[in-house]
């Protein structure tokens, strides 16, 4: 049975197992993910990131993650940031800021000097096709937001594509929003053909939103880099907070700095930790 090197990371308690497929061989096929996932058996954590090597001038690194549930994804801002630091403790760069292949483009992780990580995460996409979200008659291509109707509620919400696909709802207190029943029920909706994550964003002022997200494959997670940023761009548009400048959102995990003008890209900044180091078998 091969053995195989792993970091445990986090971002504000999101929680990630990082394996550098660059210099062992690591097969995602056979991976048995559900049960290194396990918080009670297993490595436990909310995402599996793997750090590979890159087949494109100007590219440094692949990345690939899959969810707990076994499912593969597009992006994640806070594994971008644990990505950029792993590769510096492993000896893999001796660059602040590297080039990273995501399923979903180009993304640029730098490792400041007081230990964030800022991360160029791109410019948001809104199409209904980049999401993709189930247009109905009457519903304009690319809107600030939708109506959703779940039995015989409805939600309106905005739809923002980060390199993965982010639904975003407007609430007056996140303490108190339906976040695993809404969650769950939009996650799966039959507008949702490919899933999505879901936020819940309280605005508390300009500079300043509290957030949590339901994410696909994983449920609610203490903090989601992606999500921060959908919830941001999704505030700029409505015309609920700054834009261009940085804004501080607060996740049950810990706090982000996100900022975004139209037409510009999308800039996270915050904290990646090491955990802790292992080998297991499989």
């Amino acid at each position: 049975m091969p053995t195989l090197k792993f970091s445990k990371m986090h971002g504000l308690g999101n929680d990630f197992m990082v394996i550098d497929a660059t210099r062992q061989t690591f097969d995602t096929a056979n991976a048995p993910i559900r049960e290194w996932a396990d918080r009670h058996t297993g490595v436990g954590f909310d995402q599996l990131l793997i750090v590979e090597s890159s087949q494109t001038e100007g590219v440094d690194f692949g990345y690939r993650i899959f969810n707990a549930d076994g499912s593969e994804v597009e992006q994640c801002g806070n594994g971008a940031r644990c990505f950029v630091k792993f590769v510096t403790e492993q000896g893999l760069t001796d660059k602040q800021e590297i080039v990273v292949q995501t399923a979903k483009g180009i993304i640029k992780p730098r490792l400041n000097d007081d230990g964030l990580v800022t991360v160029n995460m791109g410019q948001p996409r809104f199409a209904p096709e980049d999401v993709p979200f189930v247009l109905r008659s009457g519903e304009q291509v690319g809107a600030v937001s939708y109506i959703v109707v779940k039995d015989l509620d409805s939600a309106e919400m905005s739809l923002v594509n980060m390199g993965n696909p982010h639904a975003v709802m407007w609430v007056g207190n996140v303490d108190d929003a339906p976040v695993e029943s809404w969650g769950a029920a939009l996650q799966n909706h039959q507008r949702f053909p490919q899933k999505v994550n879901v936020g819940f964003m309280q605005v508390v002022d300009k500079n300043h939103i509290k957030l949590r997200v339901y994410e696909r494959g994983a449920g609610e997670t203490q903090a989601c880099g992606t999500g921060a940023c959908a919830a941001v761009v999704a505030g700029v548009r409505l015309g609920a907070v700054a834009s261009g400048e940085w804004v501080r959102v607060v996740l049950p995990g810990g706090e982000l700095q996100i900022s975004w003008e139209e037409g510009s890209d999308v800039m996270m900044m915050g904290p990646a930790v090491t955990v802790f180091s292992g080998e297991l078998t499989y």
